[in-house]
């Protein structure tokens, strides 16, 4: 398999500095390309498609990942043509860690080279004047958490980790919330957070959608009916203690697709990254996406 991996020579912390060291280990196994700014990793991951290169590898964070994602399906073919890779040097992983795929460099690096595939699911969120699909591999939200991933501080993500967004969401619980109204299938509701989930985790080894199932062509979908510091704390304590939501704090659905809506500007993120604002609709793509895993 022809492999090309996508990093950025800036990325701070020890796992980028320990990536950096295995460089010349991996150099003869793969052709890496070098991202310089902001959208680079979408461009060279369409550009490694186009190049014939078989497995495409995100070596980066979350927001890595979705990028190089986003560039497999700027080719007409793309996720046909090529596998998708992860090396995760991130400072959540969480699209890593519903793989099973290692945190260890060494051992991540392992099931690449082998090429063992396995097809899941394919979420898309369309929004904004051009409704052009952008794709996810993990999670999405609208209210809340958008609103966090819009406040967290690039010094603080690099110095505490996922505190970072801890804190960014105490901000933002000083807002008005919105209220978002949510449609599928005939049905609706209405919320103040709505959390859209294609694996189990959310924000590192909490599982917000424990009976997910990546390969049944089917969103999870948690609606917070009112979100305050009393729900945050009920929700955050036992995440904390037993990694789940509390029961009755949210309504929990399954759908194959979705509407979400807001009177008052409500930002909506992807897997971990800010992209805009309500109106949105989501979607998911049965068994479209290759990935390689251990």
């Amino acid at each position: 398999m022809r492999l090309c991996v996508i990093f950025n020579p800036a990325a701070q912390g020890e796992k980028a500095r320990r990536f950096r060291r295995h460089l010349d280990d991996i150099a003869g196994q793969c052709v890496l390309k070098l991202t310089s700014a902001p959208g680079d990793a979408r461009r060279l991951a369409a550009e490694a498609v186009r190049e014939g290169h078989e497995g495409i590898v995100a070596a980066g964070g979350d927001g890595t990942l979705n990028e190089v994602l986003n560039g497999l399906g700027d080719v007409p073919g793309g996720f046909e043509r090529a596998c998708l890779g992860v090396l995760p040097l991130g400072t959540v992983n969480v699209f890593a860690r519903e793989l099973g795929i290692p945190a260890r460099l060494d051992l991540a690096w392992k099931p690449i080279c082998q090429g063992r595939e396995r097809r899941i699911d394919l979420p898309c969120v369309r929004f904004g004047a051009n409704r052009e699909p952008r794709y996810f591999a993990q999670l999405a939200g609208a209210g809340l958490d958008a609103r966090a991933v819009e406040l967290v501080e690039w010094s603080h993500k690099k110095k505490i980790g996922p505190l970072a967004y801890v804190l960014a969401g105490l901000r933002a619980l000083r807002g008005t919330p919105s209220e978002i109204h949510v449609g599928w299938a005939g049905n609706s509701l209405t919320g103040q957070l709505v959390l859209i989930g294609n694996g189990r985790f959310y924000g590192g080894p909490y599982r917000v959608f424990p009976e997910a199932d990546m390969r049944d062509g089917r969103l999870e979908v948690c609606v917070f009916p009112r979100i305050g510091w009393l729900t945050v704390a009920r929700c955050g304590l036992r995440l904390l203690l037993r990694g789940t939501l509390p029961p009755g704090v949210a309504s929990a659905f399954r759908a194959e697709s979705l509407e979400l809506t807001s009177t008052s500007p409500t930002p909506i993120e992807a897997d971990g990254e800010l992209l805009g604002r309500l109106p949105a609709s989501f979607s998911v793509q049965r068994s479209r996406l290759r990935v390689l895993v251990p």
